[in-house]
């Protein structure tokens, strides 16, 4: 890795930059990582109509992956201050796999919501990977590390549903799994030779581990606030993706899976705007920004909800939707991350398990409101979620000016 000589970790190693290839290395597993979570979005109607079950019960493969997703955060993310980091990775990154291989193989919808559960639970690697690149960063570049490797897990969310509806399109929605399942092998094995060796950083029990979580939520006010945009911000972001394949599989638009996944690469905006909010966060302008960022998300549902016929306004809504989403998670994960530098795992479970919870919140609330009042019903679900974060960021000017250096 390239660095300066000043930039060193305390045991004498050289910290990480947003140039190394180390950087890039993780952002890239985290993307492939993650992606496991988000195969399934375009393919709902297909599958509701593969296993012959209703759209809403199809939906219901997002809830179980979010909230397995949720229990990950929970009981493996913490193992992270706990283990040496390396191995942990490689064994998560492989327990991927074979849910995956077990999503392809599935025979029913039964099995495979057994598997999109265990396949959340273990995605959560790409959760250990980016408070580790957080701790190999100096305090200087931490912002833009972040900022990095977040780019490459925000990708991974985006191009999973081209990709998916692309093979699905092809070769069939079982071959989407088995690729999927490939991938998860090959990093593992990539992770292995290239991550550095790093020894746990606290010699707490795993039950006081898990139970010091708790202790972190209540004693940080501003993790508990962190927690709340991002958990409302995933909410009103889940609840947009879920529904949106049943309307664009429906008229006026009667799209194929290949074409609804498409729409996944309009949020690669959202996806680059990580680095500019790593940017803004460094400069000490992550209140302002922050935002800026949830009223975007407010405006995308308006566009959405007023003109959901309009394929521009669909278009605009979904870059607008993923550069406030983004935008304020890269925001919320760089302030969170310079509280208790010994427990970045376990504030990293904190924040990602409630922002999951959000995100199940809004996958199940919108794929049931959609079936009562279809695409209105599901947009105004987002919008209100969007809505509470900005109503509860207006809160955060009242009160005391937040500490120097933590960006708020």
């Amino acid at each position: 890795m390239t660095t300066d000589a000043t930039d060193t970790q305390t045991d004498g190693r050289p910290a990480l930059r947003p140039n190394d290839l180390l950087t890039f290395v993780m952002a890239l597993a985290c993307g492939v990582a993650v992606a496991n979570i988000y195969y399934a979005q375009p393919l709902l109607d297909t599958l509701a109509r593969g296993f012959e079950v209703s759209r809403g019960t199809a939906g219901l493969i997002i809830t179980l992956t979010q909230l397995g997703y949720a229990a990950g955060l929970i009981l493996l993310v913490p193992l992270g201050d706990l283990l040496e980091r390396r191995r942990l990775i490689v064994t998560v990154s492989l327990a991927t796999a074979v849910a995956l291989a077990g999503t392809a193989l599935a025979p029913d919808i039964t099995l495979f919501f057994v598997c999109a559960l265990a396949t959340g639970l273990t995605a959560v690697v790409a959760q250990i990977l980016v408070p580790f690149a957080a701790h190999l960063a100096s305090d200087a570049e931490r912002g833009r590390v972040v900022g990095r490797v977040m780019t490459g897990l925000l990708l991974g969310i985006l191009l999973a549903r081209t990709v998916s509806g692309g093979i699905a399109d092809a070769l069939g929605w079982r071959a989407v799994y088995w690729l999927a399942a490939a991938l998860m092998v090959v990093q593992a094995l990539l992770l292995s030779r290239l991550l550095p060796r790093e020894p746990g950083q606290t010699r707490l029990g795993y039950g006081a581990l898990l139970a010091s979580v708790l202790s972190l939520l209540r004693d940080e006010p501003l993790l508990r606030r962190r927690l709340f945009y991002g958990a409302m911000g995933f909410a009103a972001f889940s609840a947009f993706w879920t529904t949106l394949p049943f309307l664009l599989a429906r008229p006026p638009y009667d799209y194929p899976d290949s074409v609804i996944g498409l729409f996944g690469l309009l949020g690669v905006t959202g996806a680059l705007c990580a680095n500019l909010a790593g940017n803004l966060h460094d400069r000490g302008l992550s209140r302002v920004a922050t935002g800026s960022f949830l009223c975007l998300i407010v405006l995308s549902f308006l566009a959405m909800t007023l003109f959901a016929h309009e394929l521009a306004a669909i278009i605009v809504g979904i870059v607008l939707l993923d550069l406030g989403v983004q935008g304020n998670q890269i925001l919320n994960q760089s302030a969170i991350y310079q509280i208790r530098p010994e427990a970045r795992s376990r504030i990293t479970t904190a924040y990602m398990t409630g922002y999951f919870l959000g995100g199940a919140a809004g996958s199940g609330g919108a794929a049931w409101l959609y079936t009562l009042a279809g695409w209105p019903g599901a947009c105004a679900l987002g919008a209100a979620f969007a809505l509470a974060a900005v109503l509860f960021w207006l809160s955060e000017w009242v009160g005391e000016s937040a500490p120097a250096g933590q960006g708020d």
